[in-house]
């Protein structure tokens, strides 16, 4: 009887103990609700990108987009594949901001896309006919009401006639109906407010942009007020032919065609300042190289380069590895203090790092010159030879405390045993450095030194920040200096440091970038694989 009474009772559940079914449900009620609020507002995201892209009719990137759209749904709302539910955001920001910068950097490096290049025909030969807009001979004033609606401004136009119209930028002039003041101008419409004085002082800019066209056609003339209360008639000097596709200048008679390279040409060779982005194949690349007022400042840029690369990691790695040696020392006292010492430098943003030393190095009033040389004007930044070194200098001095850290962690890992069985065989202390330490410390720190070169070749804050690329080429009207590395030449190309954007041959430029690395990195890897081997 005892024993029956001692035996649990089948299917009884301990006291004040949730069964593990229940609560398995519970965390998955939880789960499944957080599940479908993110995937929720992904998917309202999602519409409202899909139908932004249907408005515009981007056909091509609104079939991609809804296919995205539909993957992480099925990825997320199946049951199983735990491994795609972790992996999917990962891939989809790799995509969008790696794989397609490449690809795209890629396409761009083909076309001609820059300033004066950068949308379609269509779009440069509306252009054309606005840029050329120029007031008629005594044309008749208009009075006008400067509107806005939804922070869009447009002109309440009264004719000479009284007839009253509305249009904007956008919108050619279509009569309304309008509340009009005692001397029958147009002041007030609906579902616009019209601008007050103070408005219109504020906005002058704004309104010195408007022009409200006649109709579709911008050749019938536009609109323009320069004080918003009268506008006079603007009509296109330059008067396009859809026919023939030509634009004839209406003063000179001189006609202008499609030249075949985005733009419109005369027959003297003149080309009109707007255009289009076409392909235009390798002659961005051939451009580097052919052009002389580019190619030999570009080599020289070239060579500047992988000399800075190459010497960056030479003298970080070296003075790196010194001081991890020299404060690895088993005697040394303070080591924790020194040590946090020669890594404040990495705790330093390298961009304000850039700014502080080339005020400290200004030529006139740096603090080095007063402090170290009395005073004196040593041009450490405008001469090309100093500049450099100052770069490198300064490089150094940002870049030593990572590989101290690295070196410190790798010769810290070194076994003992090693160098106490060269010591027994008679080994002085550099031997042991050079033929065990450094070797077994090249096997695990040649990838960091393959990465660190590979981040100095395009080590964009330093020479930016600290020299600008200067001090510049005096053979060459592009702004191009001593210091420039490959990357900070293609940023003024592409954002018109002194010449105007020029987008295709900033991309060509990084195109070849890319490739230089890879094979550097590529070789350097395997040669890393190799020193593994022997080593072993």
């Amino acid at each position: 009887m005892v024993d029956q009474l001692d035996t649990p009772i089948r299917g009884a559940k301990p006291v004040g103990q949730r069964p593990p079914e229940r609560r398995r449900t519970s965390e998955s009620l939880g789960g499944t609700l957080a599940k479908v609020v993110l995937l929720g507002l992904t998917d309202a995201f999602a519409v409202y990108v899909l139908i932004a892209l249907f408005l515009n009719e981007k056909w091509a990137v609104l079939a991609v987009a809804a296919l995205v759209t539909l993957l992480i749904n099925w990825i997320y709302l199946r049951r199983g594949g735990l491994p795609a539910k972790y992996l999917a955001p990962g891939v989809l920001f790799l995509v969008v901001f790696q794989v397609f910068v490449v690809v795209y950097s890629g396409y761009v490096a083909f076309t001609n896309y820059g300033d004066g290049h950068n949308s379609t025909k269509a779009d440069a030969i509306s252009a054309i006919q606005l840029t050329a807009q120029k007031r008629v001979p005594d044309s008749p004033s208009y009075q006008v009401s400067v509107v806005e609606k939804n922070g869009e401004l447009a002109l309440l136009v009264t004719d000479p006639d009284g007839t009253v119209e509305l249009g904007s930028v956008d919108e050619p002039l279509a009569e309304v109906d309008a509340e009009l003041d005692a001397g029958g101008k147009a002041v007030a419409v609906d579902g616009y407010e019209t601008l007050k004085f103070n408005d219109l002082l504020q906005r002058q800019d704004e309104i010195l942009e408007l022009r409200v066209p006649f109709s579709d056609d911008l050749d019938d003339g536009i609109l323009q007020t320069s004080d918003g209360s009268t506008a006079y008639v603007f009509k296109p000097s330059l008067v396009y032919d859809e026919a023939a596709d030509t634009f004839t200048d209406t003063e000179t008679g001189e006609v202008y065609t499609d030249g075949g390279e985005g733009a419109f040409v005369s027959s003297n060779g003149e080309r009109l300042a707007t255009g289009w982005k076409i392909n235009v194949g390798f002659e961005n690349f051939a451009h580097a190289f052919t052009d002389p007022g580019l190619r030999g400042p570009l080599l020289g840029v070239v060579a500047w380069t992988f000399t800075f690369a190459l010497l960056s990691v030479l003298l970080c790695f070296g003075l790196g590895l010194f001081l991890a040696v020299t404060f690895n020392h088993s005697g040394l006292r303070g080591k924790r203090i020194y040590r946090t010492i020669m890594i404040l430098p990495y705790a330093f943003p390298a961009f304000l790092a850039g700014l502080v030393w080339s005020g400290m190095m200004n030529q006139d009033f740096g603090f080095i010159n007063n402090t170290f040389f009395g005073g004196a004007q040593i041009p450490w930044l405008t001469d090309p030879w100093l500049a450099r070194a100052s770069v490198l200098l300064v490089n150094t001095w940002l870049g030593f405390p990572y590989m101290f850290l690295v070196c410190t962690g790798a010769l810290q890992s070194l076994p003992e045993e090693v160098n106490e069985a060269a010591r027994m065989d008679g080994a002085s202390n550099w031997r042991i450095f050079r033929s065990i330490k450094l070797p077994l410390l090249l096997v695990s720190t040649a990838p960091l030194l393959i990465s660190t070169f590979a981040f100095n070749f395009n080590n964009f804050n330093v020479i930016f920040m600290l020299t600008g690329g200067g001090p510049r080429f005096e053979d060459t009207s592009m702004d191009i200096g001593a210091t420039d590395l490959l990357i900070t030449l293609v940023y003024k190309v592409a954002f018109g440091q002194g010449t105007g954007r020029d987008y295709g041959l900033a991309s060509a430029l990084a195109v070849l970038i890319f490739i230089i690395v890879a094979i550097i990195s590529t070789v350097s890897f395997r040669q890393t694989k190799a020193l593994e081997d022997v080593n072993s």
